[in-house]
Parts: C-alpha cells; sequence; structure tokens
C-alpha cells in the first residue's frame, strides 16, 4: 500500500469526523453522492469504483450512487461531471488515461486539468509483461538479449493506444534500447489470444486481465511493473528483477469533481476517500481485486498528476503518437 504523508491508522482516525453533523455542514441538501463511471461495468475501473463505493457507505451517511456513463472513449460521462453543478454530489471516478486527455483524444470538449479539479487517489493496479510461451527466454534480460540479435522476430500487442499499456510498451523498447514492431488491437481479450498462439510475442497490459493465462500456462509471465511484488501473485519477479529497471508503471484510479467544487467540501470529500481507502486496505478487499491503496492529500494527488502526465506525454512523444 502506499501511503504518503498519512498512515492508515490516521485516515482511520479520521472516521469519527465524518458523521452526520459534518456531513450536514458540508452538504445542506441531503441527496445521494453521484459518481460517475465514464466505461461500461464490468471493467477494473467500475470494479474499483463500485468497491470504492461500498467502503464510502460505510463511512459517509449519504447514499453512494455509481452511474455508468460510457462512450467516447471515457469522454461523455467526463464531460457530463464537467457540466454537474459543483456541490460534491457528483463526481467522476476514472482511471489515469484520463489524465492524458488531449494528448490521446483530439475530440474531448475538456481540459483534465482547467476543467476539474483532483478529490482522491485511491488505488493502483501493477500491470504485467508477459510472453508467447514457445519462446525459451526466463527474464526480461534474456528477452532483450535475444530481440537485439534478431528484432524482427519480435513484435508487441498493444491492447489500447494511449493507455498505460501502450506507455509501458514505448518505455520497454527505450529501456531496453530495442525498436520492436507495435501492434495494436482492440482491447485485451483479442491480443491476449494473439500472444498465446504465438502470433505476437509480448504484451504488457493489467495483472489482473492477464495473470488467469499467465497461471494457466497459456502465456508466460515475465516480470510485473512496480518497484516490490504483489501479493497477488508473490512468485512474479519485479521488472528490475528481471532485468530492467524503470519499468515502473500501473493503472491507477481516482475521483475529480468540477473545477470550480469549494475547497472545504474538496477536502472533506478527501478525508471521506481516505477513510474508506484504509478501510478497504484493513479488510484485504482491494487486494482480491488485484489493486494497491492509495492515501494521499489533494495536493500529493495533484503532484502526482504532474508528474505522471510529464512523463507519459513525453513517451506519447516518443512514439509519435497523434490522438485520435
Amino acid at each position: 500500500m502506499q501511503l504518503t504523508r498519512r498512515s492508515w491508522l490516521s485516515a482511520g482516525l479520521s472516521l469519527p469526523l465524518l458523521g452526520r453533523a459534518a456531513f450536514a455542514e458540508s452538504f445542506p441538501e441531503s441527496r445521494p453522492i453521484r459518481w460517475v463511471v465514464p466505461f461500461p461495468p464490468g471493467g477494473q475501473t467500475d470494479s474499483t469504483a463500485r468497491l470504492t463505493a461500498q467502503g464510502l457507505a460505510t463511512v459517509l451517511p449519504a447514499n453512494i450512487v455509481v452511474e455508468n456513463r460510457a462512450g467516447g472513449q471515457g469522454t461523455v460521462g467526463s464531460d457530463h461531471v464537467r457540466q454537474s453543478p459543483p456541490d460534491g454530489h457528483t463526481l467522476l471516478f476514472s482511471a489515469s488515461i484520463f489524465a492524458l486527455g488531449r494528448h490521446i483524444l483530439k475530440s474531448t470538449r475538456y481540459d483534465p486539468q482547467a476543467d476539474f479539479q483532483p478529490v482522491a487517489r485511491v488505488g493502483e493496479a501493477p500491470l504485467l509483461v508477459v510472453m508467447t510461451p514457445g519462446l525459451p527466454h526466463k527474464s526480461i534480460a534474456e528477452l532483450v538479449a535475444a530481440a537485439r540479435l534478431a528484432p524482427e522476430r519480435y513484435t508487441m500487442a498493444v491492447p489500447s493506444l494511449g493507455a498505460m499499456g501502450h506507455l509501458a510498451t514505448v518505455a520497454f523498447n527505450q529501456l531496453g534500447g530495442l525498436n520492436l514492431t507495435i501492434t495494436s488491437y482492440r482491447g485485451t481479450a483479442p491480443a491476449l489470444t494473439d500472444v498465446a498462439g504465438g502470433h505476437v510475442q509480448l504484451l504488457i497490459d493489467a495483472m489482473l486481465a492477464l495473470l488467469p493465462m499467465a497461471r494457466g500456462g497459456q502465456v508466460k509471465a515475465l516480470a510485473i511493473t512496480t518497484p516490490k511484488r504483489s501479493a497477488l501473485a508473490p512468485e512474479i519477479p519485479t521488472s528490475a528483477e528481471s532485468g530492467m529497471r524503470g519499468l515502473e508503471f500501473a493503472s491507477w484510479y481516482g475521483v475529480w469533481a468540477p473545477r470550480s467544487l469549494s475547497s472545504e467540501v474538496a477536502a472533506w470529500l478527501n478525508t471521506a476517500f481516505n477513510a474508506a481507502t484504509g478501510e478497504l486496505a484493513r479488510t484485504g478487499r482491494f487486494a482480491e481485486i488485484g489493486q494497491e491503496p492509495v492515501i494521499q492529500t489533494r495536493d500529493e494527488f495533484a503532484r502526482f498528476i504532474d508528474a505522471d502526465l510529464a512523463r507519459n506525454a513525453a513517451l506519447l512523444k516518443l512514439a509519435n503518437y497523434q490522438p485520435v
């Protein structure tokens, strides 16, 4: 679990502060808190949102409603929140790809940094590097050495352009001193199928999505892209342990509000989300969906976004990626 400035204990101790009196003061109208997930039900973002909602419901004396508004590669739901009243009752729950905004989508009608304010980052999930099972390599170091000698034999699959797996793939080429061909797919399932079948050789994507086939032997897991091993799969080494330092990427998930939401309500919500995340960490429920809980202040979350955006925008430029 990543903790910055606050331990889980301090987040837990804030629970009594989130009683009815504080709620009534911050939200004078007794209405549900809706958060919009700009993707269809069933995905990692949706699962994380719904679990976080359950955690938040134990902290707040209010109804929490999760609403899926899919479309436009996440832009429909995001724009709905942008246009909602800035009263704290309508929030956006989205993934790291949201922060890249116009770096990946030219059709967006909003600027994630100018039109929204970050409220809380609640969790992050490692990516997994997998390889077709027919290759003999047992580590990233072995793979890179072989790919330098015969790069034409290796192709990397990307399930979603601009997503964290694509950025990690670009970084893999850069860190390995390679220029392997990158092939785009429409989703993880077809990409993973082609890796299992040997049609492409490598894939970097969300660990939770790839782990079942890795454990089943249909693909070979080489490393996870986080500084430490995951409790969900402690047998899989980190990228550094496998021979590639610096390949550190995670899909992360957070909450945003319209830019003009008052700082008092935003701070109050941040405390509530941190308390909920602390409780989900204590019970181990985040780990069940492959998430590492994150507890941050709003300022820490904003600085994290700035650093993440700078790195990822540079990677997209390196890959000559053009917004679609």
